[in-house]
């Protein structure tokens, strides 16, 4: 059973996004990938490269000082080459702000769609749902505008 495999997948793409290892970042995900961010941002699922994800998260990620994102309590469904991995999440967030708080943590659930393939699985889908968040809300703008 490849149970391992799909967690190793899916903490690879918060350990990579964490030490900010975009090249590597890119061989967790399939060639589409719908990224289904509305309850912290609202709008619409986006379906994305994984070259547009990378340019998007180290343009936000990337102005942090640091990141901490752990994922853990991952439940795993196969249903030959397709499984769903769904785990509980906390993210710590870390910039130096004069005007506030220097953490924002947020917590809650993804829920990853993965797919086989020759290369192994690979993330297709990710909804992040946030049940909570501590700290500076703020902090996102101010990263994204250091990038």
């Amino acid at each position: 059973m490849s149970t391992s495999e799909i967690i190793e997948t899916c903490t690879r793409m918060a350990w990579h996004a964490d030490q900010r290892e975009w090249d590597r970042l890119s061989a967790v995900f399939a060639d589409e990938v719908t990224l289904d961010y509305t309850s912290l941002n609202g709008g619409e699922p986006a379906v994305l490269t994984p070259r547009q994800i990378i340019e998007a998260w180290s343009a936000t990620l990337g102005g942090f000082d640091a990141t901490q994102h752990l994922v853990t309590n991952h439940l795993v469904d196969i249903d030959g080459d397709r499984a769903v991995c769904t785990a509980a999440f906390q993210a710590t967030h870390r910039l130096a702000d004069p005007h506030g708080a220097p953490l924002w943590t947020l917590g809650g659930t993804y829920r990853f769609d993965l797919a086989r393939t020759a290369g192994g699985w690979r993330i297709t889908g990710v909804v992040m749902t946030a049940t909570w968040a501590d700290g500076n809300r703020n902090l996102p703008a101010l990263a994204a505008a250091r990038t």
